[in-house]
């Protein structure tokens, strides 16, 4: 394993650095004042125009065709890119690396017809639209997704959809123009092929936006949260997404990109974290000394480059494995990644909340948007348990039992 950052990859990572110093950063006033008044962000549109001029654009699709925009950087060469974008949480909207429509770009472009492509992929290349992935329900374990209980039942070339989905995230975007809904169409078939997935476009009548939804207080202004109905929606046949019983693989093929993108991002999180902690202290004082003299604030400082330092070998060892094997092979590495990344930018906002006091959980910091956000993802796209468990799956037994084992001073009587 080779974690060196190929020429290419430090090419675009110098030119993406570049671009958010000079033209992403300077805005972030700016864009929090806009979407505190719940207000349209007016330069979006430049900037993107921008970053697509300059090539930074789609940079975590590798498996782009020829025609589609994007850079095609492997999933190794992207993960460093993402950290930077991973600083500002509406950063990656610019360049169109946004969830959920970057695993949704994936899911089309493995399971959509050419048709479909067309209609849904290309406008989310071009980010004229958005788009949503609707699993999760308030009335089960959505963690397991074969429990998904909105039922789509065939009538004729249609069909009818009736469920209720909630924290979709990006469903509440006014942009969104359609979802990714699974649900069940065979009860009877085994568990992991009672589902499928269907395209559905949000002016579809039936379709209701319930609410916006906020997480600890917090409100995701890049991809708004949703809960929606869907009273009697009928879908043509045609959009199904792959075959009838696929829903399963639909949902994994998108899941597994859709949780290292997370967790690169939150590492670039946890760097600006560091940084805050650092210069904050440096600046306070409490008795007679500045904040960072004390050992008990450089022990978390130090602490946390550990942290971080053990979760960005993690991650990059999971994106060379999924150049390497692809999606499937890559599981125990994407599962390892997704409990110990979360796990520690909560560790790590913990402290620099406390760093900072009683700003640390104000809106003059990001402080605690990452502490929440760190708590989100222990649950989203997947909780810790869910995880875990599949973690201990794919460990071995040892061929020796406790009474022979050649490991053991003396065997116990």
């Amino acid at each position: 394993m080779d974690f060196d950052l190929s020429g290419r990859s430090e090419t675009w990572l110098e030119k993406l650095q570049a671009f958010f110093d000079q033209e992403v950063l300077p805005r972030h006033r700016a864009w929090l004042a806009h979407v505190d008044e719940g207000e349209a962000v007016p330069f979006m549109g430049d900037l993107q125009r921008k970053a697509r001029a300059a090539g930074l654009w789609n940079l975590g699709l590798p498996e782009l065709s020829d025609d589609e925009p994007g850079t095609r950087l492997s999933n190794l060469e992207y993960a460093p890119l993402a950290e930077i974008m991973g600083r500002l949480f509406w950063a990656p909207e610019v360049f169109n690396c946004q969830a959920p429509d970057v695993p949704n770009m994936i899911a089309l472009q493995n399971c959509a017809t050419s048709e479909q492509k067309v209609r849904w992929l290309q406008p989310l290349l071009e980010a004229k639209t958005r788009s949503a992935f609707g699993m999760t329900e308030p009335d089960v374990a959505s963690s397991d997704a074969t429990n998904v209980a909105t039922r789509m039942v065939r009538d004729g070339d249609d069909y009818i959809i009736n469920g209720r989905k909630w924290f979709i995230t990006g469903a509440a975007h006014p942009k969104c123009s359609f979802l990714i809904v699974m649900g069940v169409t065979d009860s009877d078939a085994d568990r992991t092929s009672r589902h499928s997935c269907i395209i559905v476009p949000m002016d579809t009548s039936g379709v209701r936006l319930v609410r916006r939804l906020r997480w600890m207080g917090c409100e995701d202004h890049v991809a708004p949260i949703g809960e929606l109905t869907f009273d009697n929606v009928r879908v043509p046949r045609a959009n199904l997404l792959g075959a009838e019983g696929e829903g399963f693989k639909v949902a994994q093929i998108r899941l597994g990109p859709a949780r290292i993108h997370h967790c690169m991002r939150s590492i670039g999180l946890c760097e600006l974290l560091i940084e805050l902690m650092m210069v904050r202290s440096s600046e306070r004082s409490a008795f007679g000394r500045t904040v960072i003299q004390y050992d008990t604030v450089q022990r978390w400082i130090a602490e946390s480059r550990v942290e971080l330092e053990q979760a960005r070998l993690l991650a990059y060892r999971c994106a060379w494995r999924l150049d390497q094997t692809g999606h499937q092979d890559a599981w125990r590495d994407v599962s390892l990644i997704k409990v110990a990344v979360p796990a520690m930018l909560q560790r790590i906002a913990d402290r620099a909340m406390q760093v900072f006091g009683a700003m640390g959980g104000s809106d003059d910091t990001p402080i605690h948007q990452a502490l929440a956000w760190g708590r989100l993802l222990r649950i989203g796209d997947g909780p810790d348990e869910v995880h875990l468990r599949q973690i201990f799956r794919m460990e071995s037994m040892p061929s020796w039992s406790i009474a022979n084992s050649p490991y053991l001073s003396a065997h116990p009587s």
